[in-house]
Protein backbone atom coordinates (compact mmCIF):
# COMPACT_ATOMS: atom_id res chain seq x y z
CA UNK A 1 0.00 0.00 0.00
CA UNK A 2 1.31 3.17 -0.97
CA UNK A 3 1.28 5.89 1.65
CA UNK A 4 -1.03 8.77 1.20
CA UNK A 5 1.67 11.39 1.44
CA UNK A 6 3.54 9.72 -1.71
CA UNK A 7 5.08 12.44 -3.72
CA UNK A 8 3.79 11.68 -7.40
CA UNK A 9 5.96 14.37 -8.52
CA UNK A 10 8.99 12.22 -8.16
CA UNK A 11 7.69 9.58 -10.56
CA UNK A 12 7.17 12.36 -12.99
CA UNK A 13 10.58 13.85 -12.62
CA UNK A 14 12.37 10.05 -12.04
CA UNK A 15 10.82 8.29 -15.16
CA UNK A 16 13.44 7.83 -17.69
CA UNK A 17 10.72 8.15 -20.39
CA UNK A 18 9.73 11.39 -21.73
CA UNK A 19 6.55 12.64 -19.82
CA UNK A 20 4.47 15.92 -20.81
CA UNK A 21 0.97 17.41 -20.07
CA UNK A 22 0.09 19.85 -23.23
CA UNK A 23 -2.30 22.25 -23.66
CA UNK A 24 -4.47 22.52 -26.50
CA UNK A 25 -3.07 25.62 -27.69
CA UNK A 26 -0.13 23.20 -28.84
CA UNK A 27 2.31 24.30 -26.03
CA UNK A 28 4.26 21.92 -23.51
CA UNK A 29 2.63 22.58 -20.02
CA UNK A 30 4.86 20.34 -18.14
CA UNK A 31 7.86 17.94 -18.81
CA UNK A 32 10.17 15.89 -17.01
CA UNK A 33 13.99 15.97 -17.56
CA UNK A 34 13.74 13.11 -19.47
CA UNK A 35 12.18 15.58 -22.47
CA UNK A 36 14.94 18.07 -22.18
CA UNK A 37 17.56 15.28 -22.24
CA UNK A 38 16.55 13.64 -25.03
CA UNK A 39 15.85 16.60 -27.09
CA UNK A 40 18.88 18.92 -26.15
CA UNK A 41 17.20 21.54 -25.19
CA UNK A 42 16.67 23.50 -21.95
CA UNK A 43 13.30 23.08 -20.11
CA UNK A 44 13.04 26.66 -20.75
CA UNK A 45 13.29 26.93 -24.33
CA UNK A 46 11.04 23.48 -24.84
CA UNK A 47 8.43 25.25 -22.98
CA UNK A 48 8.73 28.81 -24.86
CA UNK A 49 8.22 27.08 -28.43
CA UNK A 50 5.05 25.48 -29.89
CA UNK A 51 5.30 21.83 -29.51
CA UNK A 52 5.24 21.64 -33.87
CA UNK A 53 8.96 23.63 -34.02
CA UNK A 54 10.30 20.45 -32.73
CA UNK A 55 8.65 18.34 -35.15
CA UNK A 56 10.23 17.21 -38.24
CA UNK A 57 8.90 19.69 -40.70
CA UNK A 58 8.09 16.55 -43.05
CA UNK A 59 5.84 14.99 -40.04
CA UNK A 60 4.26 18.36 -38.85
CA UNK A 61 0.90 18.08 -40.67
CA UNK A 62 -0.20 14.36 -39.94
CA UNK A 63 1.42 15.26 -36.03
CA UNK A 64 -1.21 18.40 -36.58
CA UNK A 65 -4.14 16.55 -37.67
CA UNK A 66 -3.34 13.73 -35.01
CA UNK A 67 -3.82 16.29 -31.78
CA UNK A 68 -7.04 17.36 -33.59
CA UNK A 69 -8.17 14.17 -32.92
CA UNK A 70 -7.03 14.15 -29.33
CA UNK A 71 -9.27 17.34 -28.55
CA UNK A 72 -11.92 15.13 -29.89
CA UNK A 73 -11.42 12.79 -26.71
CA UNK A 74 -9.85 10.57 -28.84
CA UNK A 75 -7.27 8.76 -26.85
CA UNK A 76 -4.23 7.73 -28.86
CA UNK A 77 -1.68 4.85 -28.72
CA UNK A 78 1.60 4.30 -30.27
CA UNK A 79 1.64 6.77 -32.81
CA UNK A 80 5.47 7.18 -34.71
CA UNK A 81 6.47 10.43 -35.36
CA UNK A 82 10.30 12.71 -36.14
CA UNK A 83 11.50 15.26 -33.45
CA UNK A 84 14.63 16.94 -34.69
CA UNK A 85 16.94 17.43 -31.55
CA UNK A 86 19.25 20.71 -31.34
CA UNK A 87 22.11 18.87 -32.51
CA UNK A 88 19.83 18.86 -35.84
CA UNK A 89 19.73 14.56 -35.09
CA UNK A 90 16.35 13.25 -36.17
CA UNK A 91 14.56 10.60 -33.28
CA UNK A 92 11.84 8.62 -34.06
CA UNK A 93 9.26 8.55 -30.68
CA UNK A 94 6.28 6.65 -30.34
CA UNK A 95 3.01 8.67 -28.24
CA UNK A 96 0.26 7.31 -25.90
CA UNK A 97 -1.52 9.96 -25.50
CA UNK A 98 -4.84 10.57 -23.09
CA UNK A 99 -6.99 13.85 -23.56
CA UNK A 100 -8.87 15.57 -20.63
CA UNK A 101 -11.65 17.64 -22.43
CA UNK A 102 -12.64 19.42 -19.04
CA UNK A 103 -8.72 21.16 -18.29
CA UNK A 104 -7.77 21.25 -22.19
CA UNK A 105 -4.67 18.92 -21.73
CA UNK A 106 -3.49 15.89 -23.41
CA UNK A 107 -1.20 13.49 -20.82
CA UNK A 108 1.57 11.91 -22.74
CA UNK A 109 4.32 9.24 -22.47
CA UNK A 110 6.83 8.70 -25.67
CA UNK A 111 9.47 5.86 -26.22
CA UNK A 112 12.57 6.33 -27.85
CA UNK A 113 11.98 3.86 -31.35
CA UNK A 114 14.80 5.37 -33.62
CA UNK A 115 16.97 2.22 -33.21
CA UNK A 116 13.79 -0.34 -33.95
CA UNK A 117 12.82 2.29 -37.30
CA UNK A 118 16.81 2.42 -38.09
CA UNK A 119 16.77 -1.60 -38.05
CA UNK A 120 13.65 -1.83 -39.72
CA UNK A 121 15.25 0.53 -42.85
CA UNK A 122 18.76 -1.37 -42.79
CA UNK A 123 16.29 -4.38 -43.18
CA UNK A 124 13.98 -3.32 -45.43
CA UNK A 125 17.30 -2.16 -47.73
CA UNK A 126 19.02 -5.49 -46.86
CA UNK A 127 15.88 -7.25 -48.42
CA UNK A 128 15.88 -5.35 -51.22
CA UNK A 129 19.06 -5.87 -52.15
CA UNK A 130 18.73 -9.74 -51.53
CA UNK A 131 15.82 -9.70 -53.93
CA UNK A 132 17.56 -7.67 -56.65
CA UNK A 133 20.57 -10.38 -56.32
CA UNK A 134 18.40 -12.92 -56.46
CA UNK A 135 16.53 -11.97 -59.43
CA UNK A 136 20.04 -11.49 -61.15
CA UNK A 137 21.30 -14.84 -59.60
CA UNK A 138 17.94 -16.04 -61.35
CA UNK A 139 18.67 -14.27 -64.57
CA UNK A 140 22.46 -15.43 -64.71
CA UNK A 141 21.66 -18.94 -63.82
CA UNK A 142 18.72 -19.23 -66.57
CA UNK A 143 21.21 -17.89 -69.33
CA UNK A 144 23.90 -19.95 -68.36
CA UNK A 145 21.66 -23.35 -68.29
CA UNK A 146 20.18 -22.04 -71.64
CA UNK A 147 23.15 -20.86 -73.19
CA UNK A 148 25.28 -24.39 -72.50
CA UNK A 149 22.84 -26.28 -74.07
CA UNK A 150 24.22 -25.65 -77.58
CA UNK A 151 27.59 -26.67 -77.23
CA UNK A 152 26.73 -29.89 -75.97
CA UNK A 153 24.60 -30.37 -78.43
CA UNK A 154 26.71 -29.93 -80.79
CA UNK A 155 29.31 -32.33 -78.91
CA UNK A 156 26.48 -34.71 -78.92
CA UNK A 157 26.17 -34.57 -82.72
CA UNK A 158 29.61 -34.71 -83.57
CA UNK A 159 29.76 -38.29 -81.56
CA UNK A 160 26.51 -39.17 -83.88
CA UNK A 161 29.35 -38.92 -87.07
CA UNK A 162 31.44 -41.26 -84.90
CA UNK A 163 31.16 -44.95 -86.85
CA UNK A 164 31.88 -47.30 -84.30
CA UNK A 165 31.50 -50.42 -86.13
CA UNK A 166 35.36 -49.15 -87.36
CA UNK A 167 36.45 -49.47 -84.28
CA UNK A 168 38.19 -52.29 -83.02
CA UNK A 169 39.27 -51.45 -79.49
CA UNK A 170 36.78 -52.10 -77.54
CA UNK A 171 37.60 -49.97 -74.39
CA UNK A 172 37.56 -46.93 -77.33
CA UNK A 173 33.97 -47.80 -77.89
CA UNK A 174 33.29 -48.04 -74.20
CA UNK A 175 34.47 -44.57 -73.89
CA UNK A 176 32.81 -43.26 -76.82
CA UNK A 177 29.88 -44.73 -75.21
CA UNK A 178 30.42 -43.30 -72.28
CA UNK A 179 31.23 -39.80 -73.03
CA UNK A 180 27.61 -40.07 -74.82
CA UNK A 181 25.77 -41.36 -71.58
CA UNK A 182 27.39 -38.06 -70.05
CA UNK A 183 26.43 -35.60 -72.54
CA UNK A 184 22.90 -36.90 -72.68
CA UNK A 185 22.58 -36.51 -68.95
CA UNK A 186 23.91 -33.05 -68.97
CA UNK A 187 21.66 -31.69 -71.73
CA UNK A 188 18.71 -33.34 -69.13
CA UNK A 189 19.98 -31.41 -66.71
CA UNK A 190 20.31 -28.31 -68.10
CA UNK A 191 16.56 -28.66 -69.49
CA UNK A 192 15.50 -29.53 -65.87
CA UNK A 193 17.02 -26.26 -64.41
CA UNK A 194 15.67 -23.86 -67.76
CA UNK A 195 12.23 -25.68 -66.89
CA UNK A 196 12.45 -25.13 -63.41
CA UNK A 197 13.18 -21.40 -63.75
CA UNK A 198 10.54 -20.26 -66.45
CA UNK A 199 7.93 -22.46 -63.91
CA UNK A 200 5.28 -19.36 -63.34
CA UNK A 201 4.08 -20.70 -60.16
CA UNK A 202 4.76 -20.39 -57.10
CA UNK A 203 7.89 -21.67 -54.84
CA UNK A 204 5.22 -23.84 -52.78
CA UNK A 205 3.30 -25.34 -55.84
CA UNK A 206 6.72 -26.68 -56.82
CA UNK A 207 7.17 -28.98 -53.42
CA UNK A 208 6.62 -32.63 -54.03
CA UNK A 209 7.26 -35.73 -52.70
CA UNK A 210 11.01 -36.90 -53.42
CA UNK A 211 12.55 -40.23 -54.03
CA UNK A 212 15.83 -40.17 -52.15
CA UNK A 213 17.19 -43.04 -53.30
CA UNK A 214 15.91 -42.15 -57.24
CA UNK A 215 17.46 -38.66 -56.56
CA UNK A 216 20.71 -39.76 -55.51
CA UNK A 217 21.21 -42.65 -58.17
CA UNK A 218 20.49 -39.72 -61.00
CA UNK A 219 23.24 -38.07 -59.61
CA UNK A 220 25.61 -41.14 -59.28
CA UNK A 221 25.29 -41.63 -62.73
CA UNK A 222 26.01 -38.23 -64.13
CA UNK A 223 29.35 -38.60 -62.47
CA UNK A 224 30.22 -42.47 -62.27
CA UNK A 225 33.72 -42.15 -63.86
CA UNK A 226 34.62 -39.23 -61.11
CA UNK A 227 33.09 -41.76 -58.67
CA UNK A 228 35.44 -44.64 -60.08
CA UNK A 229 38.53 -42.22 -61.00
CA UNK A 230 38.73 -41.12 -57.32
CA UNK A 231 37.79 -44.78 -55.94
CA UNK A 232 34.99 -42.90 -52.98
CA UNK A 233 33.19 -45.05 -51.47
CA UNK A 234 29.81 -44.15 -50.65
CA UNK A 235 27.55 -45.90 -48.14
CA UNK A 236 23.78 -45.33 -48.51
CA UNK A 237 20.51 -45.63 -45.62
CA UNK A 238 17.19 -44.39 -46.17
CA UNK A 239 15.54 -47.00 -44.11
CA UNK A 240 14.04 -44.02 -41.91
CA UNK A 241 12.47 -42.30 -44.42
CA UNK A 242 12.74 -43.18 -48.39
CA UNK A 243 10.96 -39.81 -49.36
CA UNK A 244 11.20 -36.20 -48.40
CA UNK A 245 8.58 -33.44 -49.50
CA UNK A 246 11.14 -31.42 -51.09
CA UNK A 247 12.15 -30.05 -54.56
CA UNK A 248 13.68 -32.73 -57.62
CA UNK A 249 15.55 -30.63 -59.13
CA UNK A 250 17.06 -28.99 -56.32
CA UNK A 251 17.52 -32.46 -54.24
CA UNK A 252 19.75 -33.18 -57.05
CA UNK A 253 21.47 -30.35 -56.77
CA UNK A 254 22.38 -31.00 -52.87
CA UNK A 255 23.34 -34.47 -53.57
CA UNK A 256 25.69 -33.40 -56.48
CA UNK A 257 27.16 -30.30 -54.57
CA UNK A 258 27.89 -32.44 -51.27
CA UNK A 259 29.16 -35.38 -52.64
CA UNK A 260 31.42 -33.66 -55.60
CA UNK A 261 32.75 -31.69 -52.87
CA UNK A 262 33.53 -34.19 -50.63
CA UNK A 263 35.23 -36.37 -53.43
CA UNK A 264 37.38 -32.80 -54.56
CA UNK A 265 38.19 -31.85 -50.99
CA UNK A 266 39.08 -35.42 -49.82
CA UNK A 267 42.42 -35.69 -47.61
CA UNK A 268 45.54 -36.75 -49.64
CA UNK A 269 46.18 -39.75 -47.46
CA UNK A 270 42.59 -41.52 -47.75
CA UNK A 271 40.27 -42.21 -49.72
CA UNK A 272 37.17 -40.38 -49.56
CA UNK A 273 34.15 -42.01 -47.81
CA UNK A 274 31.22 -40.70 -47.73
CA UNK A 275 27.56 -41.59 -46.01
CA UNK A 276 24.20 -40.42 -46.63
CA UNK A 277 21.32 -41.59 -44.46
CA UNK A 278 17.94 -39.37 -43.72
CA UNK A 279 15.86 -39.96 -40.42
CA UNK A 280 12.47 -38.21 -39.28
CA UNK A 281 10.89 -37.04 -36.05
CA UNK A 282 8.93 -34.26 -34.20
CA UNK A 283 7.58 -33.04 -38.09
CA UNK A 284 11.39 -32.35 -39.69
CA UNK A 285 12.88 -34.62 -41.64
CA UNK A 286 16.68 -34.78 -41.64
CA UNK A 287 18.81 -35.99 -44.81
CA UNK A 288 22.50 -36.40 -43.29
CA UNK A 289 25.63 -36.37 -45.59
CA UNK A 290 29.14 -36.91 -44.11
CA UNK A 291 32.72 -37.25 -45.33
CA UNK A 292 36.43 -38.41 -44.08
CA UNK A 293 37.74 -35.10 -45.82
CA UNK A 294 39.58 -31.90 -45.02
CA UNK A 295 36.71 -30.38 -43.37
CA UNK A 296 36.33 -26.66 -41.81
CA UNK A 297 37.81 -24.67 -38.81
CA UNK A 298 34.39 -23.80 -37.94
CA UNK A 299 36.16 -20.98 -35.14
CA UNK A 300 37.45 -19.05 -38.37
CA UNK A 301 35.09 -19.64 -40.89
CA UNK A 302 31.73 -20.30 -39.73
CA UNK A 303 29.31 -17.49 -40.67
CA UNK A 304 30.69 -17.85 -44.32
CA UNK A 305 31.02 -21.28 -44.77
CA UNK A 306 27.32 -20.73 -47.31
CA UNK A 307 28.13 -17.23 -48.45
CA UNK A 308 28.20 -16.45 -52.28
CA UNK A 309 31.70 -16.69 -53.49
CA UNK A 310 33.15 -18.02 -50.37
CA UNK A 311 36.49 -20.33 -51.07
CA UNK A 312 38.09 -22.11 -48.17
CA UNK A 313 41.11 -24.01 -50.19
CA UNK A 314 43.82 -23.22 -52.58
CA UNK A 315 41.66 -25.17 -55.79
CA UNK A 316 41.94 -23.01 -58.86
CA UNK A 317 38.78 -24.94 -60.01
CA UNK A 318 37.03 -23.75 -56.70
CA UNK A 319 34.40 -20.84 -57.27
CA UNK A 320 32.64 -21.29 -53.74
CA UNK A 321 29.12 -21.67 -55.21
CA UNK A 322 28.39 -25.09 -54.65
CA UNK A 323 27.70 -24.77 -50.69
CA UNK A 324 26.25 -21.34 -51.45
CA UNK A 325 23.52 -23.03 -53.62
CA UNK A 326 23.16 -26.33 -51.16
CA UNK A 327 21.79 -23.26 -48.35
CA UNK A 328 19.79 -21.52 -50.58
CA UNK A 329 17.73 -24.62 -52.24
CA UNK A 330 17.24 -25.60 -48.71
CA UNK A 331 15.88 -22.75 -46.81
CA UNK A 332 14.06 -21.23 -50.03
CA UNK A 333 12.01 -24.19 -49.10
CA UNK A 334 12.03 -23.13 -45.24
CA UNK A 335 14.81 -25.53 -44.61
CA UNK A 336 17.73 -25.41 -42.53
CA UNK A 337 21.14 -26.51 -43.11
CA UNK A 338 23.29 -27.49 -40.10
CA UNK A 339 27.36 -28.24 -40.23
CA UNK A 340 29.55 -30.15 -37.99
CA UNK A 341 33.16 -30.38 -38.84
CA UNK A 342 36.74 -30.00 -37.42
CA UNK A 343 39.99 -29.71 -39.67
CA UNK A 344 41.19 -32.76 -41.66
CA UNK A 345 38.58 -34.43 -39.81
CA UNK A 346 35.48 -34.40 -42.22
CA UNK A 347 32.35 -32.68 -42.09
CA UNK A 348 28.72 -33.74 -41.68
CA UNK A 349 25.91 -31.78 -43.21
CA UNK A 350 22.40 -31.74 -41.31
CA UNK A 351 19.86 -30.71 -43.79
CA UNK A 352 15.99 -30.77 -42.27
CA UNK A 353 13.22 -30.41 -44.13
CA UNK A 354 9.87 -29.47 -42.73
CA UNK A 355 6.95 -32.47 -43.30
Amino acid sequence: MISDNFDYGRFFELSPDPLCIAGFDGYFKKINPAVSKLLGYTMEELYARPIDSFVHPDDRSLTSQVREELKKAKPLNHFENRYVTKSGEIIWLSWTSLPVDSDRLVFAIAKDVTHKIRLEEERNLLLANLTKLNQELKQLNYTTSHDLRSPVNNLLSLFKLIDVSKIADQKTIQLINFLKQTGNKLTQTLDNYVDLLTEKHSLNATVEEVDLNDSLNKVLASISSLIKTSKASIHTDFSKTGSIKFNKAYMESVFLNLITNAIKYARPDSLPEISICSEKGDGVSHLIISDNGQGFDLEKVEGRVFGLHQKFHDYSDSKGVGLYLVHTHITSFGGKVNLESKLNEGSKFILSFPD
